[in-house]
Formats: C-alpha cells, structure tokens, sequence
C-alpha cells in the first residue's frame, strides 16, 4: 500500500494489549475459573461437533474436576469429539441426558445450542448449580485483547483472514465459532498476543450474562437467520448487539457502512467507530476506489491496487476482506503485510470452495451457506451458468432471497430436504428448470444431467443441515463424494491455489 499523512492513529506506539476488563464469574460464590476445580462436578452438557464442548471438557479434567459429559446425540454421531477426550478421565452419558448429571453438579457448562428453556438447565439451577458457557469460561480468564467477530455471514471468513493478517505480524490465536475452543489454552496466551473469536448470536447472548464485549468489535451484515431459535428478527438482532452492548471508550467497532442495518450500530457503543464499504466512498475508514482499497484513518490514507489478487469469488468476499483489513490495520499491521495475507488466502472448506471438475463443469461448494442472503450472494458470486443445489431445515426465516437468487441467477435448481416442497412451489413457473432430490446423490446426478460445459455446479442451500446430516460439514462431505462417484477430478493442491478462476 502506498501511504501519504501523518503517523497512523492506532495508539501510542508499545501501547501494551488491555486485558479484558474484570467481569463476575456466574454468582461469584464459586472458585474462580483458575482455581482449584479438584472433586468439584462439572457436567458439560451439549458435547457437539465444533470444538467448544471438547475444550471446556478438557479444561475441567486437566485442573481435577469430576467431568461428566452429556449429550442428546450418540457416541457414533460424536465419535471425533470423543477421540479427543479419550485420554481424559471423563464420564460419558450419550444419548440422552440423566438427571442426576444436572442436579448433582457443582458447575453446568451448557453448549449455547442448548435451549435456555431446557427442563435439565431448570433442574441445575434449583439444586444450586452455576451454570455457564464455554466461551463465557475463556473470556473471564483471557489476558490478551480480543477481536471478536460476528455477522449472520461472512463472519468465518473475516475471522481467518483477520488471524492471517495479524499473525504475520504478532502472535494472534484463532478460535470460537469457527470451530477451536481456546479455552484448554488459555493459560499459555500473553497479554501481548491478540484473540480473534468469531462469536455467534447464541454466544453472544451468553456473554450478556456477564457484561462482555470484545476489544475490537467486527460486525459483517445482518439477515434473518436463527428465528427457530430467537424467535423475532428483533431478538436475533437484539442478540447480536451484545458485542457492542458493553465496550468501553477506548474499545472500536468496525461496522459494514452497506447494511443499513450494521451501518447504524455505532450508536451501541461509547468507543470508536470505523466503517468499511464497497459500495461507496467514505470520509474514513476502508473502502474501494474502483479495483483500489483506500484507508482512510485518521490523517493517513493508504491504497493498494487489488485487482486480480484477491482469491476470493463475489463481492461479499471483498467486504469481508475490507472487514478483516481494517481490524488488521487498526492493531497495527503493516499494509505489506496485510496485501501478502490477501493474495495468500484461499477459501475456508465448505465456504465457496472449489473442489473439482466433472469434464468441463465445475463443482463449488457453498454447504456453509445456511441462510436465504447468503446463497443469494454465492449464487451472485458467478458469472457462469449455475446449477444450484438448495434446501434443507427450515430456520423460520424469509426464503426470499434465495428464490430471488433462483430465479435471476439460474439455469436449474435442485431441491432436496425439508424446505424441498414450499420452495419448488414458489419457483413453479419461475423461469428455472427444478426438480426434487431425496439425497445428495441424487441432487448431484440431477445437477450432472442438468448441466453443460462451462457451467457451474452449486451447492448453496440456504438452510441449515439437520433435517438430513449433522451438520454443514458433512453435507458438504456428502456432495463432494457424490461428485466423485460421477467421476469428477478432483481439484489438486496447485489448482486450487490458482484462485477464484481455478
């Protein structure tokens, strides 16, 4: 980046990291989270498949604790989060939950998926159990500043790529919603070093309970999704503005200038706000000047031509590159630095990543796109013909975007799981070919026959998973090994690496 003003606004130079401030662990009346947990029973309820249940199980045994983990699922469906606590001394009770783990606990540490309305929780609480979250855990104990990171997409990506930009420059960890619980790790972390989390809305409604907002607030764009769980758009929102809810003055936010509904966040937070955009020219912050990226911070404005170098599909990739370089640039990295990460990165498995050719059709596959706005955007991110493969388990929210995305952005549309029937309903007639799937092979046969040289094969829901596998990972498992049964080349290590192109 070429630079021209004066020095950068980013704080005194060897500023040391601020710790987070001093927040009350549960009630207070037990011994704090890095005390002496020996003979204490610590019940993790809610084991899952992304890390956060492992770490807080991991954490309790390693310090003496009595740790029971529960889950409603069995231990085939948990196999890989169990191989992990093999060499813990952990009571395991699969399959359902028993009472005597929740009323007999001296601590709960409930997986925000749990439902706060859950008979077992109630039951922890009237025997006297505190009960907590694993992420709740790990910020009362972090020493380091934390950029946390939400959005209701964009937020893995954003999270990633602001870790490889910090961590060219200093020691950064990367953990959260994107699968890694820091927790069992905690007490190596510095408070030199910084903390990228990427926070869901569930997460976030945890850390109310304590009063907890990161350092370093990212928020990429907001559309309806968990409804299911939250009920109204209000409350999801609501929820998602916690990472704002409880920052202080010397704490930033760095806010996405196009959602309308982002954009007039700054008013949650007394600290300092930043935009970035790619739609319009700011006053300050990070935005694109044609194929340039402008910073404007303070008196410095810097540029760097990014034309050809971000190895990212579609424009909402390009916010979350504005998103995760302007936290980067904000804790200090240098632009070299953060241009290098850039051109360097490549997409997050299951997030528009390409994974093979079947002859000249290209296969992509989007299974993290679980909302309507974000297939709409994956589907946006091609300039091909698309054969796009939606449906699944219905959230509760406005399928709106996706058929929009279907019908402007399609040749074919293959629907399979729980939404399969509303949503062929209201693409009847709609210009697009459609046909229904029982499974994943079925959809990628459908699609093969559907489509023709140079176009694109993909799977962008829509909708979450559960209605047919455990989760977006294994539905994104699920189609790559149905386009291998096709006979579909697999994309290697160098033609991966070739870009968005490839």
């Amino acid at each position: 980046m070429e630079a021209t003003g004066k020095t950068p606004p980013y704080g005194p130079p060897g500023r040391p990291c601020r710790a987070p401030r001093e927040k009350a662990y549960l009630s207070g009346h037990l011994t704090p989270p890095g005390g002496d947990w020996t003979g204490r029973a610590v019940t993790i309820m809610g084991l899952g498949l992304f890390g956060g249940g492992v770490g807080a199980a991991r954490y309790f045994a390693r310090r003496g604790a009595r740790v029971t983990v529960t889950d409603l699922k069995t231990a085939e469906a948990l196999a890989p989060s169990v191989r992990a606590l093999e060499d813990r001394p952990i009571t395991f009770h699969l399959g359902g939950h028993q009472p005597a783990d929740f009323t007999g606990a001296d601590v709960v540490v409930a997986s925000p998926a749990v439902p706060k309305s859950s008979p077992y929780l109630a039951m922890a609480a009237e025997a006297g159990a505190e009960i907590t979250s694993e992420m709740n855990l790990f910020v009362a104990l972090c020493p380091a500043r934390i950029v946390g990171v939400t959005g209701s997409s964009g937020k893995s990506t954003t999270t990633a790529l602001a870790g490889e930009m910090l961590k060219r420059s200093r020691p950064t960890r990367v953990g959260g919603n994107i699968g890694k619980s820091l927790l069992d790790e905690v007490e190596t972390i510095e408070p030199e070093e910084v903390v990228v989390l990427e926070l869901s809305s569930f997460q976030l409604e945890d850390l109310a309970g304590v009063g907890w907002s990161p350092h370093m607030a990212v928020v990429t764009c907001i559309s309806e999704n968990h409804l299911d769980r939250h009920g109204t758009m209000e409350a999801y929102i609501d929820a998602k503005k916690n990472i704002l809810r409880f920052q202080g003055a010397d704490d930033v936010a760095v806010l996405n200038a196009d959602d309308s509904e982002v954009g007039s966040w700054g008013v949650e937070t007394p600290g300092r706000v930043v935009h970035y955009s790619v739609e319009k020219l700011l006053e300050e912050g990070a935005f694109l000047d044609g194929t340039t990226l402008v910073m404007r911070l303070g008196e410095l404005e810097e540029r760097a031509d990014l034309a050809g170098r971000v190895p990212l599909r579609g424009r909402h990739n390009l916010s979350n590159v504005l998103a995760a370089a302007t936290a980067a640039r904000l804790l200090g990295t240098p632009p070299k630095t953060i241009l290098e990460a850039i051109v360097s990165f490549r997409p997050l498995p299951h997030r528009l990543q390409p994974i093979g050719r079947l002859g000249e059709v290209l296969f992509i596959d989007d299974s993290k796109a679980t909302t309507p706005a974000a297939a709409r955007a994956a589907v946006e991110a091609f300039d091909e013909p698309v054969v796009l493969i939606a449906g699944g388990y219905d959230k509760g929210v406005d399928p709106a975007p996706l058929l929009q995305a279907a019908r402007e952005g399609t040749q074919a549309v293959i629907l399979l799981g729980a939404t399969a029937g509303s949503l062929a309903e209201a693409l009847r007639g709609a210009g697009p070919v459609v046909e229904r799937a029982d499974g994943m092979d079925e959809a990628v046969r459908l699609a093969v026959r559907l489509a023709r040289p140079g176009d694109v094969v993909l799977l962008a829901p829509g909708h979450a998973s559960w209605d047919m596998f455990e989760n977006y990972e294994y539905r994104g498992e699920a189609f790559r090994r149905a386009a291998l049964q096709m006979g579909m080349k697999l994309l290697g290590r160098r033609a991966s690496e070739a870009g968005p192109d490839a």
